[in-house]
């Protein structure tokens, strides 16, 4: 399998909520996320492997060695993990534009 297809799939399933999601702010998020290979090579043999997870301007870069065991696998659920991550992010900037908003009205 190459990587971009890996990257697509868990992409795909994150949208399709084929993951549980904990929170309504994860479900709204999920059609936004983006996998993407930013690897030199498209190969999981690859030596130096490299994944972006992404939320607009948020996003988290993961790197690996072809020698993990399961490798796909760990890019699955650091994936999901760094979109749970991502949205906690976005959730407080949200959050805190709207305490500022309502402290600037008054």
């Amino acid at each position: 399998m190459k990587i971009s297809e890996l990257c697509k799939k868990i992409e795909d399933s994150i949208h399709s909520g084929k993951y549980p999601l904990d929170h309504d702010d994860e479900k709204q998020l999920a059609s936004l996320i983006q996998v993407i290979n930013k690897s030199s090579s498209d190969d999981l043999k690859d030596k130096d492997i490299k994944i972006e997870v992404r939320l607009e301007d948020f996003y988290v870069l993961n790197n690996y060695i072809q020698s993990i065991q399961h490798l796909p696998g760990v890019i699955k659920i650091d994936a999901l993990d760094s979109f749970k991550m991502l949205s906690r992010r976005m959730g407080r900037v949200e959050k805190s534009n709207v305490s500022l908003e309502l402290e600037v009205r008054r």
